[in-house]
């Protein structure tokens, strides 16, 4: 009876073959590989948090269409950057992720913990970050030249307009915070506004009423701070505009306590002018994005893109 040849496995190959293939197995469905943008991939996962991340921050439900394209184009603007040895640092994107939390005004942890509620991860958020930094750097440095708005570009659009280039303000402000101790009771709190309230009243001039504010022990005042009109909000604009110089703002109530601000000096200047700012604004984000959109269009015609 002829003797039949059989292979044996050594064990430790048997479990380790197992082993991968179980892994395999187990691989969530949100790994899969779903395009490839210049040889970068584009995962389920991916995809899935951009879509939480736009209906989150945008308050819309984008398509898929839309989301995977967004992917597609944050690759090729990283990898365009790099074939320029362009590459933006984890510090500056880190330091524009807490940027984004200062302007909730909360943490860096509490932001990540208002995403993780929503289940988006912070590296989403750090990804979409990251492209686009590179892009504004790159795009201002490759069309600096016809990205600058000069004087008489200002001076056509505020013609047409029929507008004039009307006088800006620079103001030089004193903080003065009467202080409110942390979890003080709201009958505190009213009598604390009361006494800003008083001083407000004796505050006539900024030579007397700064030395009237520094003899008060709870009251701080700050060194001065130099704010142009055109960098105001419109409403504090207004409001500093009418102000008399040597007196105090309205009190407000504010994390340290009744914030106000002693108005002590107001400058006429030209360059300040809030319709100058706003028009050169808007004229250099309109060239911004007509030389980003060629610019990502002929990036896209000599990509390598590949859908799985």
């Amino acid at each position: 009876m002829p003797r039949t040849s059989v292979t044996v496995i050594p064990l430790r190959r048997w479990l380790a073959a197992a082993l991968i293939f179980a892994a395999a197995a187990a691989a969530p469905a949100q790994a899969q590989v779903v395009v490839v943008a210049n040889g970068s991939p584009i995962t389920a996962y991916d995809i899935q948090q951009r879509t939480k991340l736009i209906a989150s921050s945008e308050h819309r439900t984008p398509s898929r269409k839309e989301i995977i394209q967004q992917l597609i184009d944050d690759r090729l603007k990283i990898a365009k950057a790099k074939t320029y040895g362009f590459e933006v640092s984890d510090q500056d994107v880190n330091s524009a992720f807490a940027n984004m939390a200062a302007r909730q005004h909360v943490t860096v942890k509490q932001f990540a913990s208002f995403l993780a509620r929503a289940g988006i991860a912070p590296e989403t958020v750090k990804a979409r970050l990251r492209a686009e930094i590179t892009w504004n750097q790159m795009v201002r440095g490759k069309f600096a030249a016809t990205l600058k708005v000069s004087e008489s570009d200002v001076a056509n659009v505020l013609r047409e307009k029929n507008e004039q280039a009307s006088l800006g303000y620079v103001y030089t402000l004193y903080p003065v915070t009467v202080v409110v101790p942390a979890g003080s009771s709201s009958t505190v709190v009213a009598a604390k506004k009361r006494e800003a309230d008083r001083l407000r009243a004796r505050f006539l001039n900024c030579k007397d009423g700064l030395a009237i504010a520094r003899a008060l022990g709870d009251v701080a005042v700050r060194e001065p701070v130099t704010r142009s009109s055109a960098d105001l909000p419109p409403q504090l604009r207004e409001l500093l505009s009418k102000m008399e110089i040597g007196r105090l703002t309205t009190p407000e109530i504010t994390g340290p306590g009744i914030q106000m601000f002693a108005l002590c000096s107001k400058k006429q200047t030209k360059t300040a002018s809030p319709a100058e700012r706003q028009v050169r604004n808007e004229i250099f984000a309109r060239r911004f994005k007509e030389e980003s959109q060629k610019y990502l269009e002929e990036i896209r015609k000599s990509a390598m893109i590949e859908y799985k």
